[in-house]
């Protein structure tokens, strides 16, 4: 039998270029290939913090595997950052990472695999995929609880998973870097990001600004009845949850607890006021079932760094998901994912309603 071919996702981080290297040596055949996914121009830069084209090659070519620079600029300003734009616009808090994976890592990525004679696509996201007795396709939490990244994978389809390897499952970081450092990558010792990877500065309103060649306008800040406060800089500046840099002192700690873009306001209230039990979902995907037939008991993530909650789960619709936590949950934020659990297998998941 003919061994698959793998084109694996070299970022130029060290958790792909590892992902590579413990493919290659367990016998596969590998391809290597980087997308190249915005000019430095689009940061308002002369060239990016990092030569991860540069990189990923270096260590592709260290390892004997084929290297290819995937040009898929156009595919990511379309999928990514619009849609990143446009949310925020529409006064609500994108996720990013999770549209990326769906449409570029998983999607587009998958395509140009099959262009080059490949039959599966790696990544070096930490996370496991398994399948079970009837042969569906599953994510499973990373070993390493402190890097899973299961929360940006469930917009995931069969087809994908079925497609898909992720070799640093079941290892964790700390063991990651010790095997780049014995194998004298460059990337060995380089930091995680910790933003968007298109705005690697975090002034996500001085690039939504550029991007749109737009300034916002202000508004009014208003209580929850309804009164105004104040003004405000313009909406995008804000998010659901802030304390800080609002621009207006109140004699007590005030939060955003909500924005509405066709009135232009930003709601401010106490920090009680942030806590909710229920919210409503769409654009919902489900990994482990096909449909949620009755209500079920999950664990439900409503941002990446949130602690996982009990909730009850109840799919109303083709396309909608209601939760209701028995204990309620801080800033929820419209637009986020809310990412649903049982254990360590990633049921799905929606986007958060406003």
């Amino acid at each position: 039998m003919q061994k698959s071919k793998i084109l694996i996702a070299m970022s130029g981080g060290v958790d792909s270029s590892v992902a590579a290297l413990l493919l290659k040596q367990s016998g596969a055949d590998c391809v290597g290939a980087t997308m190249q996914l915005f000019p430095p121009s689009l940061l308002g830069l002369d060239a990016l913090p990092y030569d991860d084209v540069g990189d990923a090659k270096r260590i592709a070519e260290s390892m004997g595997i084929p290297f290819y620079a995937l040009e898929l600029s156009k595919e990511f300003r379309t999928h990514v950052i619009d849609y990143f734009v446009n949310t925020y616009l529409a006064g609500a808090t994108p996720n990013p990472c999770v549209e990326c994976n769906r449409t570029l890592k998983f999607g587009a990525l998958l395509s140009e695999a099959r262009a080059l004679g490949c039959d599966k696509i790696a990544t070096g996201h930490y996370a496991r995929i398994t399948q079970d007795a009837n042969g569906r396709w599953l994510v499973k939490k990373a070993a390493d609880a402190t890097k899973d990244q299961t929360y940006v994978l469930w917009q995931l389809s069969q087809d994908q998973l079925a497609h898909t390897l992720l070799p640093l499952g079941d290892y964790t970081k700390d063991e990651i870097r010790k095997i780049a450092e014995a194998n004298g990558f460059c990337n060995a010792h380089r930091r995680d990001s910790q933003d968007v990877c298109f705005i690697p500065d975090g002034d996500y309103v001085g690039f939504i600004e550029r991007y749109t060649q737009k300034s916002f306008a202000e508004g009014d800040f208003v209580d929850l009845d309804g009164n105004v406060l104040g003004k405000h800089n313009g909406m995008i500046r804000y998010t659901v949850g802030q304390r800080k840099g609002l621009g207006i002192a109140f004699g007590k700690p005030t939060y955003v607890c909500a924005k509405c873009a066709k009135t232009n306001t930003v709601t401010l209230g106490d920090n009680s006021d942030l806590f909710r039990n229920e919210l409503t979902a769409h654009s919902i995907n489900l990994i482990a079932l096909d449909r949620l037939d009755q209500p079920m008991r999950v664990q439900a993530k409503v941002r990446y760094a949130a602690s996982p909650a009990w909730a009850t789960v109840t799919q109303t619709d083709d396309d909608t998901l209601h939760l209701i936590f028995d204990e309620p949950q801080r800033a929820i934020c419209p637009g986020q994912s809310v990412v649903l659990y049982d254990k360590d297998t990633l049921i799905g998941g929606g986007i958060i309603d406003g």
